[in-house]
């Protein structure tokens, strides 16, 4: 994919087994008209498939075009006529969705959906779908990526190799930072969902102990190994490491805060693979900068992508990444995959992984 593409452009001879989406054509024991099938709209599809991953199957389904990327400005003329429109990024607002009147159908290219005006589509009609767990197994790799890296400084002695350091030891080993084991230590996790299980099952398969807020009950978190905290103070006193996996909310925004972040030990380490609004940047900086916290990794950031100001980037013992936890391979093709089985289900009347 680069820029604009066109897919379906082609009349397709095939069994019509979506009747409501072709605009005309019959079909007899003897023969089928030729027919063109209504309109798609990937408005920004990069992400997903910055050209590594097919398509294909979504042009069997249609005719339409895809973008790379989609400007606010454009998104109305590009989606004019289409009946189908799917989105990542791309702000579905109601003013948009009013401007669409052949519009039925929006299926969403991540397991979020913030991205859509739900009270507008529901008002005109609309399915909006999403992809859900499709980055589970990634994203809590991605946790343990940033925490090993932390706890056993493997950038920084790759680094240290390459510069002759180790070849300049008088000793068999070199090591210049402190290097900490997992075993014994306790997990706090924030959200015990699909991403927040995985991380607690990896946690526990390092030997760590693990406790978790969540809406589980505690004799339900027992059968998992997991003790449950009662309070996020409590989570925040206790916790070695903290992992964040719970959705953004007004009651969720800001949990990392400078009142909890006292609380924790001086050797603790944040984790944050879940949205960005959920720590309070500053005060995460500021904890970092003066030593009151060990570490923090992050994937997201509370602006992506981030401006130059952000406290974070410069913070002391921070390693952000650039938002990848969900974009491997494997991950996106589920995605892509999941999303076009969307599309289909929706055709033949019966939509799945409906959200409102």
């Amino acid at each position: 994919w680069g820029g604009k593409h066109r897919f379906g452009q082609k009349i397709l001879y095939i069994c019509i087994r979506y009747p409501s989406f072709f605009l005309g054509g019959e079909w007899n024991n003897k023969r089928m008209t030729c027919v063109r099938m209504e309109k798609i709209v990937v408005l920004d599809g990069y992400t997903a498939n910055p050209g590594d991953m097919s398509w294909h199957a979504l042009e069997l389904l249609g005719k339409g075009e895809g973008y790379d990327r989609t400007a606010p400005e454009e998104v109305v003329e590009r989606a004019k006529d289409a009946k189908v429109v799917l989105v990542n990024k791309v702000k579905m607002s109601a003013q948009v969705i009013e401007a669409l009147p052949a519009l039925r159908y929006i299926g969403v290219l991540a397991t979020g959906y913030n991205v859509v005006d739900m009270k507008a589509a529901e008002e005109h009609g609309i399915i909006v779908t999403n992809v859900p767990a499709y980055s589970t197994m990634s994203v809590a790799q991605m946790v343990f990526a940033h925490l090993l890296d932390i706890t056993n400084s493997v950038g920084h002695y790759t680094s240290s190799v390459k510069s002759g350091k180790w070849a300049q030891s008088y000793d068999f080993c070199f090591y210049d930072k402190p290097l900490q084991e997992l075993a014994g230590q306790t997990m706090g996790i924030v959200g015990l969902g699909n991403i927040g299980s995985a991380v607690a099952r990896i946690a526990q398969a390092f030997g760590m102990k693990v406790m978790a807020i969540t809406s589980k009950g505690a004799n339900e978190l027992a059968t998992m190994g997991i003790s449950k905290a009662e309070s996020y103070e409590e989570l925040f006193g206790k916790a070695d490491v903290l992992s964040l996996h719970c959705p953004l909310t007004e009651e969720t925004r800001h949990l990392v805060n400078a009142e909890r972040l006292a609380l924790m030990k001086p050797t603790a380490i944040v984790i944050n693979t879940g949205r960005g609004p959920l720590i309070d940047e500053e005060a995460l900086a500021e904890a970092l900068n003066t030593g009151r916290i060990l570490a923090a990794g992050g994937d997201v950031l509370s602006k992506e992508p981030p401006t130059e100001k952000n406290p974070l980037i410069g913070a002391r013992n921070c390693h952000i990444t650039p938002h990848i936890a969900w974009a491997t391979a494997e991950a996106r093709g589920r995605l892509i995959a999941t999303a076009i089985n969307n599309v289909q289900a929706f055709m033949e009347g019966h939509p799945i992984n409906v959200v409102k």
